[in-house]
């Protein structure tokens, strides 16, 4: 793939783009051209297209069209462009290039050299603070959390593949009055486990989740706690009870893939004095103020539809006064803070950017939302609220369909979408379940290969070394190194645009892409040459495959024998 000294080098697509640029600027001294080349949407148009001629339209006053024949017959001239470009068609304003198959063929000798690093960029010098997934430890994990879940760690993954520094963090909100709550509905749980005539608070979590934090209090403490006042057991029992659905929360997230740098407890910036420290920094901001013997912060100067209330007038802080002790003690430890909540957070987004602005440190707080989820199991639509004691728990979910498709499931779909989560599709094991169809390219690969070793050992031996990939010249095997090449784009899309669903779309084209090669080429045949370049084609997209999937906290498979 070396090009020797009589050959000229091929251009990258940026190189492209930039002799493109220099040749509008040539053409159009006044202009300041911003060329991109973009995959096209039908192959008969080529591979690639740039639209730069209409936003030079105005400058140059001249048609799109116009435009694209002059910069294309500019750019003839460059001997390393044409080089690359095997055929440049300007069609309705638009600039298509189709490229030369050593182009792709290097695209595929990218993948093998570099492997497990293939579309890692080198370090962007930014530090992120990444909370995602954090719930009340009241009860178990539920589905709401396994979205969150999935959708930031597959984030914090490709971030640090970005070159990102990524800390990932979850809050435990146990300072509020949701833990004296927890606390009354293990104490009467307890209790019952002696009289069950015992009453149940109305306001109380009637899962049956908490029974077994009952039995473990039982099992731990004996009878001692009835023969104390309720007043004197609430607190005690709380703390048990948070402490062991805390751990349970953990061990869930744990076996989803999903493991945190930080695990916060809200209730410990309080005693720390992380409060006071945050509103003496937004006094000296002077976004502070008081009325009605409470403690206020000015947010509509940010966006915020109200100003907001940090401190109350008994002296109590408010959920907010808790954001402002953690988001000033994370703007401490990064220089962007990023938090991946649910549905019902719009509210917060205001109120968020008007402490980064009161922090001097505006724009560096984003809040992305995750929409909300409903669960079905075939035409069955499933209820889930904590209150009511009906939830699916995200254990349960796993137990049914496994961690592979869940985190997939989970996703697939923009954050700003709502999700409809159908169990049974998810068990499916056709291409009708969209990450068994992604595995199964993956397993299908891995099946060649392991048929090469014994048929074609010499060829797979030469794949493996980066031989034979002059021999890629058919239409299937250069799409499917066309789709190779997109994914560093990908993963570089998904880190800006704050974007996971787009690497389960990008693993399901890249085993479809693969699925049309395999079904029109025959990888393992008689010419030594074909075999070895194919068999580097297979290789690479495994390669592909399994780092796509490994961002998405999947297993990539290598059979796909059901355990």
């Amino acid at each position: 793939m070396n090009p020797t000294t009589t050959e000229p080098t091929l251009l990258s697509l940026e190189q492209l783009a930039e002799r493109f640029a220099t040749a509008a600027r040539a053409l159009w001294p006044q202009a300041e051209p911003v060329v991109q080349f973009e995959p096209t949407r039908r192959a008969e148009f080529g591979d690639v297209a740039t639209n730069v001629a209409f936003a030079l339209s105005r400058t140059a006053r001249r048609k799109p069209q116009e435009i694209a024949e002059a910069i294309v017959a500019k750019v003839r001239d460059d001997v390393a462009v044409r080089a690359t470009v095997a055929a440049f068609t300007p069609l309705a304003g638009f600039i298509n290039l189709q490229l030369v198959p050593a182009f792709w063929q290097r695209v595929v000798d990218d993948v093998l050299r570099e492997g497990a690093a293939y579309g890692r960029r080198a370090p962007a010098g930014e530090r992120i603070s990444l909370e995602f997934g954090s719930a009340n430890p009241t009860g178990p994990l539920v589905v709401v959390q396994g979205r969150t879940l999935a959708v930031g760690d597959t984030l914090a993954r490709t971030l640090r593949h970005a070159g990102f520094d990524v800390f990932t963090e979850w809050i435990i909100n146990d300072a509020g009055s949701q833990v004296d709550a927890l606390g009354r509905s293990v104490y009467a749980r307890y209790r019952q486990l002696f009289d069950p005539a015992a009453p149940f608070p109305d306001d109380g979590y009637p899962g049956n989740y908490v029974i077994p934090v009952a039995e473990q209090l039982r099992a731990r403490d004996g009878d001692r706690w009835m023969h104390v006042s309720e007043a004197e057991a609430i607190a005690p029992i709380a703390r048990f009870a948070l402490d062991a659905l805390l751990t349970e929360q953990q061990a869930v997230a744990h076996r989803f893939r999903a493991d945190f740098d930080l695990w916060q407890s809200e209730q410990r910036l309080h005693d720390a004095g992380a409060i006071e420290r945050g509103i003496a920094r937004l006094r000296e901001a002077g976004v502070v103020f008081e009325r009605d013997g409470a403690v206020w912060v000015r947010t509509t100067a940010s966006g915020d539809d109200e100003d907001r209330v940090a401190i109350r007038s008994d002296g109590r802080p408010t959920y907010y006064a808790n954001d402002i002790a953690y988001h000033y003690d994370k703007l401490q430890r990064a220089d962007r803070v990023i938090d991946i909540l649910g549905p019902d957070h719009h509210g917060y987004i205001g109120r968020l950017n008007a402490l980064a602005d009161a922090y001097g440190r505006s724009g560096t707080i984003e809040v992305v939302l995750a929409q909300q989820i409903t669960l079905k199991r075939g035409d069955e639509i499933l209820s889930m609220s904590k209150r009511a004691g009906t939830l699916l728990t995200l254990a349960e979910v796993i137990d049914e369909v496994g961690v592979d498709a869940a985190r997939f499931f989970f996703v697939m779909l923009s954050t700003d979408q709502p999700l409809t989560f159908d169990l049974e599709l998810a068990k499916k094991q056709s291409n009708d379940n969209p990450v068994y169809y992604v595995q199964y390219g993956h397993a299908r690969i891995a099946s060649v290969l392991r048929r090469a070793g014994e048929s074609h050992p010499d060829a797979l031996a030469a794949a493996q070394r980066r031989e034979g990939l002059d021999a890629l010249v058919e239409p299937a095997e250069l799409a499917l190194a066309r789709r190779l090449s997109e994914f560093p784009a990908t993963v570089a899309g998904v880190a800006r645009a704050r974007a996971p669903h787009r690497l389960p779309k990008y693993a399901r084209d890249l085993a479809a892409e693969f699925h049309q090669f395999y079904d029109v080429c025959r990888v393992l045949g008689d010419d030594a040459a074909v075999t070895t370049g194919r068999l580097a084609l297979c290789i690479a997209t495994k390669t592909a495959l399994a780092l796509t999937l490994a961002l998405c906290g999947v297993d990539a498979r290598e059979s796909m024998t059901r355990s």
